[in-house]
């Protein structure tokens, strides 16, 4: 049996980790701890099951050559460049055309997004070959679902049927209320949407051909002749793979997953994966507490000094500063619109 393919989505700006996360240098390319950055890491705990060079990586063309130095490894023909973002779903059939053509329509794919953190990597490549294994025998798309530990009301959510290993999805569900995100962390029976997929290349080609027939019809004209990239792409319509073919799907299964998972959405969420210092959890060249604590501070280069203050992000990236309260670190996209607005693109 063939080595699976991954299609790993690295276009997102990651707005949310300005100002380290840049138009160059966005938060998938960003070592949050100090060690292998997210994309490096996302390639290397599926290395056991994914070659190098079944590795596909769809991003923009502001970071194509920051990733491309960032995964030596990983061929250069196989960095797959957008002219323009058109949403997840291009970027899935974009893929799978590319994999078909190298591989034919039963090859397994993996979907995976490149900026996420998985504490158990061995548990998730055991989900992966689950999820592989009931793509070939069923036919289905399969999801990971990821078993939620709060009610978080910033994930989708699967509703499943029973099952252990793997289960039916019965309804994809919008990202609730706190009062809804409650009945469902209690009912046991919803699992967080964490945007990874495996499936047959025939499948994903099914769906694509029957809920999205143009987009699937402009993909394969893209990649049979890629002179027509820069024209074609930009009027792929835009779509998440989630709405565009998941959700309408005939069949989807999901793998239920307790893989130590987290999108690490914003400054306060890097905080977990954070070493701990005198300011709290973060990076800092030297940190210097007078009555001050569980900060979130990302400054590696520098001196950090902070009285009398706590609950605080505070990020420091050379020519910009960003200081906000933990509990409203996902406003900093807002920091992004306003220097979109203002046409400061040098710190864009």
């Amino acid at each position: 049996m063939s080595a699976p393919h991954a299609v790993i989505i690295a276009g997102g700006r990651g707005t949310r980790f300005w100002p380290r996360s840049r138009a160059h240098l966005p938060k998938q390319c960003l070592s949050l701890d100090g060690g292998r950055t997210l994309i490096q890491r996302t390639v290397d705990r599926i290395a056991p099951l994914v070659p190098p060079e079944n590795v596909w990586v769809i991003t923009g063309q502001s970071m194509a050559d920051t990733i491309r130095a960032q995964l030596p490894a990983v061929p250069t023909a196989n960095v797959l460049v957008e002219p323009i973002g058109r949403n997840t779903a291009p970027c899935v059939a974009w893929g799978t055309r590319v994999v078909q053509q190298q591989a034919g329509d039963d090859a397994v794919v993996f979907v995976l997004p490149a900026d996420h953190v998985i504490a158990d990597e061995p548990g998730f490549r055991d989900c992966l070959e689950r999820a592989a294994e009931a793509a070939r025998e069923s036919g289905a798309l399969v999801t990971l679902g990821i078993r939620p530990t709060r009610p978080d009301t910033g994930f989708g959510y699967l509703e499943v049927g029973s099952g252990d290993a793997v289960c039916p999805v019965q309804r994809f569900v919008e990202k609730p209320d706190a009062e809804t995100a409650k009945g469902y962390l209690a009912s046991g029976r919803y699992l967080w949407n964490a945007g990874m997929f495996v499936f047959t290349v025939a499948s994903m080609v099914a769906e694509l051909k029957r809920q999205l027939p143009q987009l699937w019809r402009g993909v394969v004209a893209i990649v049979d002749d890629p002179d027509l990239l820069a024209e074609r792409f930009a009027r792929l319509q835009k779509i998440s793979v989630d709405y565009g073919v998941m959700e309408g799907a005939h069949a989807v299964l999901t793998v239920p997953a307790d893989i130590g998972w987290s999108d690490v959405g914003s400054w306060a969420a890097v905080a977990e994966h954070l070493p701990e210092t005198p300011l709290g959890p973060g990076l800092v060249g030297r940190a210097i507490a007078v009555d001050a604590c569980d900060n979130v501070v990302h400054a590696p280069e520098k001196l950090v000094a902070l009285v009398g203050v706590s609950g605080l992000v505070v990020v420091d990236s050379g020519d910009a500063l960003l200081v906000c309260p933990r509990d409203q670190a996902q406003r900093v996209r807002e920091v992004v619109d306003q220097l979109e607005a203002g046409g400061l693109e040098a710190w864009l």
